[in-house]
């Protein structure tokens, strides 16, 4: 595997896009901005996203010798549009409640 691989620039891209503004990134913030260890806490948050993605990238690959891929699209895609829907939905507060 090359460094410039089309797949790692791809990952890369992906996972950075969706970090940035993320509830981890301002998660971050906030304790770096609380402890006054910035250091401390980067090395924090960097080994456990890495942790999250090596269990991801892992399970990913087991997963697809049980349920093919396209399976496994279509539910990633159907999460998303689910999500997006219910994001795009106004707030409806109960009543007496502002």
């Amino acid at each position: 595997m090359k460094i410039l691989d089309p797949i790692v620039i791809s990952t890369f891209s992906t996972v950075f896009l969706s970090e940035l503004g993320d509830k981890t990134q301002i998660a971050t913030v906030a304790m770096s901005a609380k402890s006054k260890k910035p250091i401390a806490v980067l090395l924090g948050s960097s080994l456990a996203l890495v942790l999250a993605c090596f269990i991801g990238s892992f399970a990913g690959a087991s997963i697809t010798k049980v349920i093919p891929e396209i399976f496994l699209k279509g539910a990633a895609a159907l999460g998303f549009i689910y999500l997006g829907i219910s994001f795009l939905k106004p707030f409806k507060s109960k009543p007496g409640q502002e």
